[in-house]
């Protein structure tokens, strides 16, 4: 037995309160029908420190080492050889209270002292209740332990998802940049009077970027803009060459949506889409019905280029933003028909955004 515990428990004064209530116990016991206080009182304190082993073996030893890791077959073989040593303390106790406190006549023996089953029955009492509560206990601090690690394994899980969404946001940024760098790149070559402008647009978009990304929502009547600035961009960049149609019904102030969710997918028509009769054909229609936003974009694509797989870099980054983001939210349908690419995304309601 691992006398440490009992040692160094801080509930030493409760234990001694108790084991003085199983003494007075005992002794109310054992002076039913009897006037013998003398034999009631050293009989009661012999069997107290016989009540007390077997309580602490049993509870500090038997019920953590075999009872509570499933050892079931060595714990009821363990507990018998534990009755049958308390049985012969107890035997001992009586026969020692026979000889030395009666004289050795039985009629000066309180009645229900003789009995060794009464005896036996009110010993085991005391050790079933003293294990009853000590099981309690444990379950009590096993569910506390187990809440609270769960509760570290969700907060894990939550930083995890933010390092991977802001993750996925930092693979995003690059591309804006490069492609905006390259048509300022181009015009400056020219030295075209609409480096300026595009040098403009290119701040509000870096702006965006570097300072509202990083916010869980912005306004989507602000992402809507953007969409509208970086076409501006791209029509500056194309020119002649581009044919895009941006449609978008009246979208209030107040709704809101996670930053960067549109915008790849513009970025990914422009990128990837590839000139049929001498044009680039980008379709760009946004919908808001209610808390619900539709968002459809189709951009001109040739088909050996669908066949060669090379659309679509960047786009496993943001399905995985959309199951952080949007989990049970949404539902995105990607196609390719008559060399055009279709992206369907859909967000069924915008507010029930993941804290991530």
């Amino acid at each position: 037995m691992n006398i440490s515990q009992v040692h160094k428990t801080k509930f030493i004064p409760l234990h001694f309160l108790f084991w003085i209530g199983v003494w007075f116990f005992f002794v109310y016991f054992f002076s039913y029908n009897s006037n013998n206080t003398n034999y009631v009182t050293w009989f009661s304190s012999f069997l107290l420190p016989i009540t007390m082993i077997t309580t602490y073996f049993v509870v500090y030893y038997l019920i953590p080492k075999y009872l509570l890791t499933k050892k079931y077959k060595l714990f009821v073989l363990y507990s018998a050889y534990t009755l049958v040593f308390s049985t012969y303390l107890i035997l001992i106790a009586i026969f020692g209270s026979f000889v030395f406190l009666s004289n050795m006549e039985l009629q000066n023996m309180p009645p229900m002292s003789r009995n060794y089953v009464f005896v036996l029955i009110l010993v085991y009492l005391v050790v079933f209740i003293v294990s009853f509560i000590s099981l309690l206990n444990h379950n009590f601090k096993t569910q506390t332990e187990n809440k609270e690690l769960l509760n570290k394994i969700l907060d894990t899980q939550l930083q995890i998802k933010s390092q991977e969404l802001q993750y996925l946001k930092k693979q995003i940024h690059p591309h804006f940049l490069f492609n905006t760098l390259n048509t300022i790149y181009g015009f400056a070559l020219k030295q075209s009077k609409n480096t300026p402008e595009i040098i403009l647009k290119l701040s509000n978009l870096l702006d965006y970027i570097l300072y509202q990304v990083d916010k869980p929502k912005v306004s989507l009547k602000e992402e809507v803009l953007h969409i509208k600035e970086y076409v501006a961009l791209e029509k500056m960049r194309f020119q002649d060459t581009l044919k895009v149609s941006i449609k978008t019904n009246s979208i209030i102030d107040e709704k809101q949506i996670a930053p960067m969710i549109m915008i790849p997918f513009v970025e990914n028509a422009f990128k990837h889409g590839n000139l049929i009769d001498g044009f680039l054909k980008v379709d760009i229609q946004i919908n808001l019905d209610e808390d619900q936003l539709n968002f459809k974009i189709k951009n001109s694509v040739l088909t050996n280029e669908l066949k060669s797989n090379k659309i679509g870099i960047g786009l496993e980054n943001i399905k995985k933003r959309l199951d952080l983001l949007y989990k049970n939210n949404h539902q995105l349908d990607i196609q390719s028909k008559d060399n055009w690419y279709i992206v369907n995304l859909t967000i069924s309601n915008l507010n029930n955004l993941k804290n991530v």
